[in-house]
């Protein structure tokens, strides 16, 4: 299937392109020939159901999982390959399934520690903005990271990857395993997010809040995609739903 062409892919090259990708794990063939591309400004959905593919593709494009064939490029240069850092230094923030904070460093140590300058100079996410956008952050500065609820270590670490001021935000599982009125509050930064411009891939079982901040999504069946389109394209076809997401 051939990427989709996006309004980045005209004047400048896509934020994140891969193409033909294919990643094993041992003889266990997991990715096979994905196209997958997230423009500029762009909030791009990924979907399936578990052991699709969905977080292979994200450490394949993060350099945390090296692919055996095809090409990973950020901001069209080639990155095949490459060492997680070098990737995050092109201004790619990851938020991994697990959230992966600092347990024995503070809440505003785990901030303090990321902040720096994006890929362009800027600087729109300040400890403050951060602190604005995520109030219960600000109340538990003093708390170690594994001190904090699951959903206070999700805002934690989406908060730690703000920092970093970057132009693709990676969110994998974004309310797994969190109380409803958690998920709602970390849809509600999602579309913050959205708002300010970065670009965002959200991974996330609940297909309803995220075609609802979303441009596009991709569905995945046992690595390859078996859909892309609009979010409207997608909820107006509810048998597809059903026989991808289980619906």
């Amino acid at each position: 299937m051939n990427a989709p062409t996006t309004a980045a892919q005209g004047s400048s090259a896509p934020l994140i392109a891969t193409s033909g990708l294919h990643t094993h794990y041992g003889a266990s063939h997991v990715l096979r020939g994905i196209d997958f591309v997230v423009g500029a400004g762009e909030t791009v959905g990924l979907m399936g159901r578990n052991g699709m593919g969905k977080s292979t593709l994200l450490k394949s494009i993060m350099g945390l999982v090296k692919p055996s064939g095809g090409e990973v490029h950020i901001k069209g240069q080639r990155r095949t390959g490459a060492s997680a850092y070098e990737v995050a230094r092109l201004g790619v923030a990851y938020v991994p399934e697990g959230r992966g904070i600092f347990g024995n460093l503070s809440v505003k140590e785990n901030l303090v520690m990321a902040a720096r300058a994006g890929t362009r100079g800027q600087r729109d996410w300040t400890y403050e903005r951060v602190l604005d956008t995520f109030p219960r952050l600000a109340e538990r500065l003093g708390h170690g990271g594994q001190q904090l609820s699951g959903g206070e270590q999700q805002m934690l670490t989406i908060g730690r990857a703000l920092m970093t001021n970057p132009d693709v935000l990676i969110l994998d599982e974004a309310t797994e395993g969190l109380a409803p009125l958690i998920a709602r509050e970390i849809w509600r930064i999602c579309g913050t997010i959205r708002d300010s411009g970065i670009s965002s891939v959200i991974v996330d079982k609940n297909w309803k809040h995220v075609t609802q901040i979303t441009d596009r999504n991709v569905i995945l069946v046992k690595g390859e995609v078996v859909f892309q389109g609009t979010s409207a394209e997608l909820t107006s076809q509810p048998a597809l739903l059903e026989q991808y997401l289980g619906v």
